[in-house]
């Protein structure tokens, strides 16, 4: 009986300590400033707070090695910002998979979870890249090592479920951290990421050509371009004039001529890229009796005349150098162009890339991602555009996946999100996001996002990047 009672005593004597020392443990980092946490994280530094009503909004600093498989080689500033709304709530990790935007913004899913929203700049788009610059360290195994230390970094603020996302090369991006750390995050949803498992085999865009819209509106788009290529002499020389006045110049695609090309094989691609069906309305209805400047204005307003110049592609230099080595680039046949009119075709990467960068591509790496994803995916929601030229070459998943799914939004383009799908399969979307950040729904057609929309935080734009890159 003695023993039973100095037993018991010692149980109640350990449970008060466990009671009081329980919650002293769980208030000290609470009762810290969430910045004082976040700059506590070794390799952290601020750049900058920015306010917003409901939020903490940071512009931060993180320090990530060159090379992952040998950090002691030299590291390298990662710019990240961080939309703080409360460590209780679940956290979606975002990324573009080109530069950081520093204006504050909740990406879809956010919204969904009403949560926290990480976001990182991928490596080698400044200023978040090495110097000098090693170009064999820029590869989808080295980004998806950056967002695993950065996860493992922040995952000890942000303890609740996390979701990564991204649209397009943003999506692509998602989708390989979750094939390299499969372990990181509780689902992924990636929006119109392209997937060229192989390279040389480009058909999926001229099937996708010859049927998006209506015959009408290809027929004008088709006709621009061709009429575009016949006036290439006095359209060349206003290019020249356009050039000078702007202090472009062409040295890495080797000439304006090739450029021009570029630009105006670009046109019906980057039209249905970033507009919808109701916009042929804005094309010229008659190209062969159109004037030049309606001929040039319309390329270069779905184009870009300043897309090829050395001083627009020098930002996408990283992008181009992955298209060259691992992602794969599209190309696609213009039959209604006579061949005569065409001189080079839908270029390589390598013609965006400075010759003093050497590169070779890999081509066993989509084969295994997109193998991975048909096999493995795991909590993973693809969602395209039916009129998205990117999404000809898509992800899908197939016997081994689970609860994965691709969906498409009828009649939208490269910017199609959960929000443009039909209604019971935009319930289900939101019924899985919420379920894998660890949120209730009631029913899957009562899933509605739980944050209000919000006109300047909830951007539903397209992702625009210039013709012709993802």
């Amino acid at each position: 009986m003695r023993k039973a009672l100095r037993w018991l005593l010692a149980l109640t004597v350990l449970m008060g300590t466990l009671s009081m020392a329980g919650p002293a443990t769980a208030a000290g980092p609470e009762a810290t400033d969430i910045k004082d946490r976040l700059l506590a994280i070794p390799g952290m530094s601020l750049i900058q707070e920015k306010p917003y009503p409901g939020y903490r909004y940071f512009v931060l600093n993180y320090t990530q090695p060159v090379d992952h498989r040998h950090p002691d080689r030299g590291t390298f500033q990662q710019r990240i910002t961080v939309l703080h709304k409360d460590v209780s709530r679940p956290t979606v990790f975002y990324t573009g998979g080109y530069n950081v935007s520093t204006t504050p913004s909740r990406r879809e899913p956010t919204q969904i979870v009403d949560g926290n929203q990480v976001s990182m700049e991928y490596r080698f788009f400044t200023p978040s890249r090495p110097d000098p610059a090693d170009w064999t360290k820029l590869d989808i195994w080295q980004a998806a090592s950056d967002q695993h230390r950065i996860f493992k970094a922040l995952k000890k603020i942000y303890t609740r479920n996390w979701i990564s996302t991204g649209g397009s090369k943003g999506g692509m991006t998602a989708t390989y951290y979750e094939r390299f750390y499969p372990r990181d995050m509780d689902g992924v949803v990636a929006y119109v990421a392209p997937n060229d498992v192989v390279n040389d085999e480009d058909a999926a865009y001229d099937r996708f050509f010859e049927n998006v819209g209506t015959d009408e509106c290809r027929d004008r788009l088709d006709a621009v371009q061709r009429e575009a290529l016949v006036r290439r002499e006095p359209l060349e020389k206003k290019y020249q004039a356009v050039a000078a006045e702007n202090g472009y110049t062409f040295d890495t695609v080797g000439g304006l001529d090739r450029a021009y090309e570029a630009v105006v094989l670009d046109y019906v691609w980057g039209f249905w890229q970033y507009s919808l069906l109701s916009d042929c309305g804005t094309i010229p209805s008659d190209a062969a009796t159109a004037t030049d400047d309606e001929i040039w204005d319309s390329v270069d307003t779905i184009s870009g005349f300043s897309a090829y110049t050395d001083q627009g592609l020098a930002p996408y230099t990283p992008y181009y150098y992955q298209a060259g080595t691992q992602l794969g680039a599209p190309t696609i046949e213009f039959p209604y162009i006579e061949k005569k009119y065409i001189r080079y075709g839908y270029q390589p990467p390598r013609n965006f890339v400075p010759r003093s960068i050497p590169m070779r591509f890999q081509p066993h790496a989509m084969r295994d991602v997109d193998g991975w994803v048909r096999h493995h995916a795991h909590h993973m929601l693809f969602v395209y555009g039916q009129n998205d030229p990117w999404g000809a070459e898509r992800f899908r998943v197939g016997r081994g996946s689970k609860d994965s799914y691709v969906l498409t939004a009828p009649g939208l383009n490269h910017g199609a999100n959960v929000a443009g799908l039909v209604p019971d399969e935009k319930s289900l979307a939101t019924a899985r996001i919420l379920d894998w950040a660890g949120l209730p729904a009631a029913t899957v057609t009562a899933a509605k996002p739980l944050a209000r929309y919000d006109a300047k935080l909830d951007v539903r734009d397209v992702e625009r990047e210039p013709a012709l890159r993802p």
